[in-house]
Formats: structure tokens, sequence, C-alpha cells
């Protein structure tokens, strides 16, 4: 039997590390847990003696989890919820019902909101409380069941449940195009006005990378106009200001309705372009009794992952999809 006082690491140093690792950043972590960047810094070079392995790589002033560091972090994000979950199930906080979803404002405003209403009437039972960002899941301070964002944009220690695919392609208005979708050639683009989507750090998809990847990088762009949000690109593109980067996922509708048209016809096919995440270490909270099904209608999931994603089986923590491979 395994001896129930075995050595554990400083306990003060956990929850420094914890938020260093979730949010991928000491400076973050320290704001978050009203603590100065050095009291962080001190806190998990004393863990990472402790341990005798390295937790993160520190350069150019920024911080990366190694792959010991993110594994750990994972096993103390989970210990540390159990915790706060069992306490908040004797308090008699929480309900049956209640689930938050993280998503991309994008996402949510064009892809989940058209959707949500159905949903809803499907599962009167569910209280769902929807938080949206533009930044990634680490800058997202506040709880969460399941969250949604774009492949490669930081993700800290949460669990990865499953992978989706997406096509990306330049859309426009069909006033701005005044011709047959299809009907420009790549050749055409740099004499349009091209709207870009310009966020730090660079983790999205952009212009030049697009060119590259269908074998036109050879292309060479003016400068177009720039936004900080992706919402309001795509409400320019629709508002005749020029052709923009569209994804399928947020796009399609705008499609459908005659609102945007495909000026050219080549498209970029990406096998894992959005990632749903889901938050562990919820024991002892009351979940939901139903699925949310339809969760991924009308996307196509990628390799192990070909299934429904279920909100039930998110927050009892099953594995599902990329996490077992």
């Amino acid at each position: 039997m395994d001896s129930p006082t075995r050595p554990l690491p400083p306990l003060a140093t956990l929850r420094p590390f914890e938020a260093a690792a979730r949010l991928e950043s000491f400076t973050r972590a320290a704001a978050e847990l009203h603590l100065t960047q050095a009291a962080i810094s001190r806190q998990i070079r004393l863990l990472e003696e402790d341990l005798g392995v390295t937790l993160f790589e520190r350069r150019h002033r920024r911080v990366f989890l190694t792959r010991e560091g993110r594994e750990f972090g994972r096993t103390v994000s989970q210990a540390l919820e159990s915790i706060a979950s069992d306490a908040q199930a004797l308090r008699g906080e929480g309900g049956d019902t209640q689930a938050v979803l993280f998503c991309q404002l994008c996402e949510a405003f064009y892809w989940l909101m058209p959707r949500l209403d159905d949903f809803n009437r499907r599962h009167p039972e569910l209280d769902i409380k929807l938080a949206t960002s533009t930044r990634p899941i680490t800058e997202f301070g506040e709880p969460f069941d399941v969250a949604l964002q774009t492949s490669g944009r930081p993700c800290g220690t949460h669990q990865l449940a499953l992978t989706a695919a997406d096509e990306i392609f330049p859309v426009c208005s069909p006033a701005y195009l005044e011709g047959p979708a299809g009907s420009l050639r790549l050749d055409d683009l740099p004499g349009h006005r091209l709207l870009h989507y310009r966020v730090e750090p660079a983790d999205w998809l952009e212009w030049p990378d697009w060119l590259r990847a269908v074998g036109r990088g050879d292309l060479v762009l003016g400068e177009g106009v720039d936004f900080d949000s992706y919402p309001l690109l795509l409400q320019a593109a629709v508002a005749g200001q020029g052709i923009a980067l569209g994804w399928r996922r947020t796009t399609q509708h705008l499609i459908d309705r005659g609102e945007l048209v495909r000026p050219v016809a080549e498209s970029l096919p990406q096998r894992d372009a959005i990632a749903i995440y889901t938050r562990r270490g919820r024991r002892g909270v009351p979940r939901p009794r139903r699925c949310w099904r339809g969760w991924t209608n009308g996307w196509r999931t990628t390799g192990s992952s070909r299934r429904r994603f279920h909100l039930r089986r998110a927050l009892s923590g099953s594995k599902t999809g990329s996490e077992r491979a």
C-alpha cells in the first residue's frame, strides 16, 4: 500500500505553477493571483528544483511549457479543480443543468448563435452560459466546461477533446465582384483591395500564408486594409469594401444567403482547423443529464475523433477523439 505520507512538492508552489501553466505567462499568473511576477518565478524555480526537471523554457521575455511542464500542469490543474469542485458541491453552489461554453467571438456570432435557439428549444433543461473573446483560452480567467478556438492558438494545459476540419477561401460581396462567382484568377488578386486580419501573436492564417499554401507565394500583394476583429472584417467584406479570407464554418451561411460569393475557385482544406477543449478535474460537480448533440453538425471531425461531441462526456472527464491518440 502506498504511504499516505509520501513526499509532496512544496504546496505553496502549486497554485502559482498551475496558473502560469494554464495561462502560459508568468505576468498573467501574477495578475490573477495578485502576486508579483518575481514571486511567481521564484515559486516555479523552487518547484523545478524540488522535482529535478525544467517545467518552462524561458526565452525572449516569454515562457513556454516543456513536455514535462505541460503534463505536470494538467495533473496539478485536475487536482486543484477537483478540490474546488468538491468544495463548491459541499457549499451547495452550482446547478445540475449549468455549463459554461467559451467560444471565439467569430464562431459565436456566425456559427453558434444561428444554432443556439434551436438547441435551447430541444434542451430547455440545460442552462448554457456563453463566454466569448477574441483572445485565446489561456487569457480567459474564468472557469469553463467546453471551449472552442482555432487550432494552434495557445491552450495551456487544457485537455484537447477533438479537432474538426474546415476550408479557407476568399470571399467578397457580389456588388464588389461585379461578375459571377469564380470569375477571378489568383493573378488578379494583387489588383484588388484585400482585407487583412492582424492579430498578436500571429496565430491566424493570413493572405501570404494562404497564397503560399495554394502554390502562389510569388504574388506580391498591396497593403490592403487591416482589421483587429475578424467579425468586423467579415462585415467589411459584406459591405463591399474588399476581398477577405473566409472560413467555411463562419461564411457558408452568408454565401447561402447571397451576401458573400467566392471570387476565385481555389480553396485550402485544413484537417485540424478547429480545436475543442474541455476543462478537467470537475469531479463532484453536478452535470447535465443530456448530451449536447449537434455540437459538430456540419463539420467533418478528423482522425480518431469522428464522432459527435457530448457535453456530458466532456463534463464527466471521459476521453474522446484526439486526446486518446
